[in-house]
């Protein structure tokens, strides 16, 4: 799943509200996180994260490891915050972001 500038736009301004929920340190990531960002995920759908000072990692590669482990799209990186997204699989989950359509000009 790729995510268009238009649905990228929205999910920042969606994540402006959120809290900072994962805090990647001087352990990176690990299996502990990986299983908080991916339960984080199915809940939330769309969690901000931040790189404290004492990791190895910058903020795009541990934004960037994270959403492979976790199969989620990158939304943003400012500074030592990042934004991940990800489409839930619960169907009773009634507050579902809704992505805007995708219209390509032909």
């Amino acid at each position: 799943m790729e995510l268009t500038s238009k649905q990228r736009a929205q999910l920042r301004g969606l994540a402006n509200s959120i809290d900072t929920i994962l805090h990647i340190g001087k352990d990176g990531i690990g299996d502990n996180l990986v299983k908080q960002a991916n339960d984080a995920l199915e809940a939330r759908e769309l969690i901000k994260g931040k790189v404290l000072e004492n990791c190895m990692l910058t903020s795009r590669e541990a934004a960037e490891a994270l959403a492979q482990v976790t199969r989620s799209e990158v939304v943003q990186v400012i500074g030592t915050k990042f934004v991940l997204y990800r489409p839930t699989h619960r169907k009773d989950k009634k507050d579902k972001i809704i992505l805007v359509a995708d219209k390509k000009k032909r």
